[in-house]
């Protein structure tokens, strides 16, 4: 017997693939272009949001039924705020130096469109495991998409791999740099991941016609 239905299954992989939040509702661009210079970074935001997300969506269908229509956007932002709020403080706790690097982009979490758009569009609407599922497959999406491109942006960027040389030593010239190999330093700017970006969303498109816009 299968744990999901066919209809909840597809709450977790729709938005991995063909309606990802990031490349296909073009939802949260701006961490995505900010914080993937470093694939731990970007892996931290993805469980930040993973956590934010589900528990955000969990808790706004529990209430739903109890907020009232005119004041539910405040409702939601103090839920995402709050849930925020623990993030920050787990980070500073045990991960105090990335929890600098990553600095305001963690409290940007309470303004990002994916996360008010979920509560709004289908947790204030639906039950709780479903709520849930919607919330956990739109934040995957969302964290798969910011790994994929932190992974690209710091191994040719910087030839590391959640800060440990994969290339070899570019100072020394050792292992590819021994080849005449050098760091590509665009690759750890922003623009470079609106590039990667833009790659992941031609793959996709070339995958699936039915996704390519009519003009």
């Amino acid at each position: 017997m299968a744990i999901l239905s066919k209809k909840d299954a597809n709450l977790i992989m729709d938005p991995l693939a063909d309606n990802n939040p990031i490349t296909i509702q073009v939802l949260g661009i701006c961490s995505a272009l900010a914080i993937t210079a470093e694939l731990k970074a970007s892996l931290v935001m993805a469980i930040s949001v993973i956590f934010v997300m589900g528990l955000g969506n969990v808790i706004i269908s529990l209430m739903r039924n109890l907020i009232p229509s005119k004041i539910r956007i405040i409702v939601q932002l103090v839920v995402v705020a709050s849930l925020v709020i623990v993030v920050d403080q787990l980070l500073q706790a045990f991960q105090y130096e990335l929890s600098k690097t990553l600095g305001v982009f963690i409290g940007l979490i309470i303004t990002n469109c994916i996360i008010m758009g979920r509560f709004e569009a289908f947790a204030l609407g639906n039950g709780v495991w479903r709520s849930f599922l919607d919330g956990i497959g739109n934040a995957m999406g969302y964290g798969v998409i910011l790994i994929i491109v932190g992974f690209f942006r710091e191994l040719l960027g910087s030839g590391t791999l959640f800060g440990f040389p994969v290339l070899g030593n570019p100072i020394e010239k050792t292992g590819l740099y021994a080849t005449g190999y050098e760091n590509n330093g665009f690759m750890i700017i922003p623009p470079a991941a609106l590039i990667v970006v833009g790659i992941i969303i031609w793959v996709q498109r070339s995958r699936n016609k039915a996704l390519i816009e009519d003009n």
